[in-house]
């Protein structure tokens, strides 16, 4: 079995943030399965579909950001996820506007909701689909991240969100993750 989670805040005046990236990818990911978000169990609302003969759950934790490891932990917990079947997905201001970068580990760096997963999992060792929404701003980085997208912005991280979506398809079709990062990182 697979678990996807999108990371992002549960209000409504978050989802056309930047810090809400991870929501926007896992709706298109529901959205390229046919899958709904009918349920809320572990602190999540979520998607159940089988691929492949395969159980797919895609989550969005409501626990918002900086907590979102409960939901994680909750959701690996339960449904007992190896760690190289999970996938989380967020926005990174350390990457430029509109780029991905899909790791199969690493550090959660600066980001607060990955550091909360990171801790709550007691690892590193799952893969994750970043999206950059890094730019020059005057504003503090707390700020931009909850600040509403313009226009520009949005052309910019559509088809960001759209190529997350597909590589995470990908992923939870059995490609090995290796593979998956050789063909959607960009520079």
């Amino acid at each position: 079995m697979y678990l996807v989670v999108g990371l992002g805040n549960p209000e409504k005046k978050y989802f056309n943030t930047p810090h809400n990236m991870g929501f926007a990818a896992a709706n298109r990911l529901a959205e390229k399965l046919n899958a709904e978000f009918t349920k809320v169990e572990c602190k999540a609302v979520t998607a159940h579909v089988k691929v492949n003969g395969v159980k797919v759950i895609i989550a969005k934790p409501v626990t918002y950001m900086n907590l979102s490891g409960d939901a994680v932990a909750e959701l690996v917990r339960k449904y007992k996820v190896e760690k190289g079947n999970l996938a989380v997905v967020y926005d990174d201001t350390d990457i430029p506007m509109g780029q991905l970068r899909v790791r199969a580990q690493g550090s959660a760096g600066s980001h607060n909701g990955l550091k909360s997963v990171v801790a709550s999992l007691g690892t590193e060792a799952f893969a994750r689909v970043r999206i950059g929404i890094g730019k020059d701003t005057p504003m503090a980085r707390i700020d931009y991240v909850l600040s509403q997208l313009s226009d520009e912005d949005s052309e910019l991280l559509a088809p960001a969100v759209e190529r997350a979506a597909s590589a995470l398809s990908e992923f939870v079709h059995g490609a090995p993750i290796d593979a998956v990062m050789r063909t959607y990182n960009t520079k």
